[in-house]
């Protein structure tokens, strides 16, 4: 698998998943602002692989500045935390990142200013450390959801490139193979910028697992032909009820699928919930550029001037979906009341 992110000498280093599947070219961002852009730009996309990216920022950022004493210090690494804030409003991570790094801060005021700028790098590294240890907890729960054979349709990219190692959904799908369980899976394109075609098809062929890529419009058709046996996706904020949002197209797979009686499964560590919203109509959608969708790279599909909708993502209401797969186990419906338990540390039932 490739390491999407890594701190090297203080600096963070990125591939850059613009550049995938046709080159494999690494960024290296040595101060906060082009960190940011980083994540402003999709260079590095995915909710967790947004947050840890965030947090080494935020050390990187802290490094840099010069400072007499904690109150000095914190006036300009709060300046440094809302700049990275204001790069994406949908990926909750990404927020729980920059509270985590806040709170550690605050907790160290007391404290040398060279004394408090280590411990930020300390949590920063230890944010990176625990989402990959989190997801290989998420594969191991979830693999157990998968049976033999399954041919598993999946939208976006929810793999170790959305990740700092392994992935969520497809962290759950790496655990089955290394399960001994053969499996195929399937990839929506993801238009319009095409996660699906460029980085799930090209991380899954990269490590020996069977992957078909599909256009989007081609899911209704397989599960009616009895294709498809489920459907796994990321997240990048779910509500307290339950309701996903995720990539765009997401929740018309999840209709599909429960139209054609296939179950739904949503795989995302529990930083991933938020639960300050009540349901996912509170949850921030990203517009972003037209050119996303009229081009495809620099090569214009669409007439010149045309009006064009492009949120970046939908969000599935939780009745379509079968269970969350987290880091503490599986959770199950009804979903505001595991996703409530799982949050006070409790651990969900035990089923499959």
């Amino acid at each position: 698998m490739v390491a999407t992110v890594e701190y090297v000498n203080g600096t963070v280093r990125l591939i850059d998943q613009r550049r995938l599947p046709s080159e494999e070219v690494f960024i290296d961002c040595r101060d906060y602002q082009a960190v940011a852009e980083a994540i402003r730009t999709l260079a590095v996309r995915g909710a967790p692989a947004i947050g840890v990216t965030a947090a080494l920022g935020l050390a990187v950022g802290a490094r840099a500045i010069e400072a007499d004493d904690f109150e000095q210090f914190w006036g300009r690494f709060a300046e440094i935390c809302d700049v990275m804030a204001a790069t994406r409003p949908t990926a909750v991570n990404l927020f729980w990142a920059i509270d985590r790094m806040k709170a550690c801060a605050q907790r160290q005021r007391r404290l040398s200013v060279p004394d408090v700028k280590a411990h930020l790098e300390e949590e920063a590294r230890r944010i990176l450390d625990e989402d990959i240890a989190n997801n290989r907890r998420m594969g191991l729960h979830g693999q157990a959801l998968i049976p033999h054979q399954a041919r598993i349709l999946t939208h976006c990219n929810a793999g170790a490139l959305a990740t700092a190692g392994y992935g969520t959904a497809l962290g759950v799908i790496r655990a089955a193979v290394e399960q001994g369980k053969r499996v195929q899976v399937i990839a929506d394109e993801t238009r319009p910028v095409l996660q699906g075609a460029r980085l799930t098809a090209w991380e899954l062929h990269k490590d020996g697992i069977p992957v078909t890529l599909i256009a989007d419009n081609m899911a209704a058709s397989l599960m009616r032909r009895g294709m498809i046996d489920l459907v796994i996706v990321g997240a990048d904020r779910i509500a307290a009820n339950g309701d996903v949002a995720n990539k765009i197209g997401t929740y018309g797979v999840a209709v599909l699928a429960q139209a054609h009686g296939i179950p739904f499964y949503v795989a995302a560590p529990l930083s991933t919930i938020d639960g300050s919203l009540p349901s996912g109509d509170r949850i921030p959608i990203e517009e972003r550029q037209p050119d996303e969708v009229t081009h495809v790279g620099d090569r214009p599909i669409a007439p010149t001037g045309i009006t064009v909708l492009n949120p970046a993502f939908d969000v599935t209401p939780y009745t379509y979906v079968k269970a969350i797969i987290t880091e503490v186990g599986v959770l199950r419906p009804p979903l505001d009341q595991s996703i409530a338990q799982a949050l006070r540390g409790m651990a969900p039932p035990i089923s499959v």
